[in-house]
């Protein structure tokens, strides 16, 4: 999951755990691929389930809601099927409490009883996995749902637990060090949605 930071203008600021300052890499996605990315993925989404009857969108906090809000905007569009979404904070399902402060970002909230269900849990960047397993924590107290897959925008690498994603934008190879840096209109104060990818300026021979 991308780290929320305010948006700037600079070509440089700070990297999230501070240090030297991170410079702008390159685009990842601009607002028409970032648009194309969340069609596929509806369409990846209903033709592996065959349908959209029984699906529940579950997006994480923060920008994996509104990616989910907008995958069930066009499943809507082309199926002619009110997906439920549902939103999903993993503040308190973290394997790191007792190491950083719990920081909640909003309410857990699925409009629907999920037994039985598809329920798709959407992120907008897939990293070491460690916020994917504390969704599937917190997903455990809402009810036992059929199957449980997952949709991100960006899958970087880096895995530390054996969690793959079912539907994916686009696969980034990354260096550890890098960042992958989602910006959308309804979560970010910009002007248009971005993804581009942010690291330590490089270093001459």
């Amino acid at each position: 999951m991308a780290a929320p930071e305010p948006a700037q203008s600079d070509p440089t600021t700070m990297p999230p755990a501070g240090g030297i300052p991170f410079v702008r890499r390159t685009s990842v996605f601009s607002a028409d691929d970032l648009r194309r990315a969340i069609t596929r993925i509806a369409h990846e989404i209903v033709e592996r389930n065959h349908g959209a009857g029984d699906l529940v969108l579950g997006g994480l906090y923060t920008r994996g809601v509104a990616i989910a809000r907008r995958l069930a905007v066009a499943i809507e569009q082309f199926e002619g099927v009110a997906v439920p979404v549902g939103a999903i904070d993993v503040a308190f399902y973290r394997d790191d409490i007792g190491l950083r402060p719990v920081q909640p970002l909003g309410p857990t909230e699925v409009p629907v009883d999920i037994g039985g269900r598809t329920v798709v849990l959407v992120d907008d960047v897939l990293f070491t996995g460690r916020t994917v397993r504390a969704a599937l924590e917190a997903l455990n107290e809402l009810g036992r749902p059929m199957v449980v897959q997952l949709a991100v925008l960006v899958d970087r690498g880096h895995r530390q637990l054996p969690i793959r994603a079912d539907f994916v934008g686009k696969n980034l190879p990354t260096k550890i060090a890098e960042d992958v840096r989602v910006r959308m209109v309804e979560t970010d104060d910009v002007a248009e949605d971005a993804v581009e990818l942010w690291g330590p300026p490089e270093v001459a021979p």
